[in-house]
């Protein structure tokens, strides 16, 4: 049986990083910092940049997710964060109308991205994320965190647009439904303090 491992991003682990992101999906182009920019900001960077911000993301005081690893080889990435750094959720009226929390309060913590290479998927990555993820987010102080999945007996999604990562993973890691603005894409939350 695989051995599944996850650690905080950071300098160190930079190309783990980007050759999780380059497995399949938009992961490599994105960059990851789609969630962090505003529709006129993403459209006015290229690759580079992406890249760039990224990576300065990275090397910051706090770190913007996890990388998981099967066997030693990074296999999956997992942003995760306050909420009010990720500047695209707060401009997100299906988050806006149905969150019960301040969009401005950085206790408040959110997961936007899940990116798993190909040859990897199936493998149970996103749930061993998503743990070490509640984890580092409680060590960080925060007092809840907010997903975005997709209900994936609702509707039946293109490969790519999985990075919001599936209703049922959340569910299984104590997260609770708490409404939907649209069919098949609930807002979930989880407690961890107060």
């Amino acid at each position: 049986m695989s051995k599944i491992t996850t650690t905080l991003a950071s300098p160190d682990v930079w190309d783990d990083i980007q050759h999780a992101l380059s497995g399949g999906g938009d992961g490599r182009s994105c960059q990851c910092v789609w969630p962090v920019l505003t529709n006129k900001e993403w459209d006015a960077t290229d690759l580079d940049e992406r890249t760039a911000m990224f990576q300065r993301e990275v090397a910051s005081e706090r770190p913007p997710g996890l990388v998981a690893y099967i066997d030693g080889e990074a296999a999956g990435w997992m942003r995760i964060g306050p909420r009010p750094a990720q500047h695209r959720l707060a401009r997100t009226r299906n988050i806006i109308t149905i969150t019960r929390e301040p969009l401005d309060e950085d206790a408040v913590w959110a997961v936007t991205c899940f990116v798993v290479r190909k040859e990897h998927r199936g493998q149970g990555l996103n749930k061993a994320l998503l743990e070490a993820g509640i984890e580092f987010a409680r060590a960080s102080g925060a007092r809840v965190i907010e997903g975005y999945p997709i209900d994936t007996s609702v509707t039946q999604p293109r490969v790519n647009d999985l990075f919001h990562g599936a209703l049922t993973t959340f569910v299984n890691a104590g997260f609770t439904e708490v409404a939907s603005a649209k069919p098949g894409r609930p807002l979930v939350s989880l407690k961890l303090a107060g």
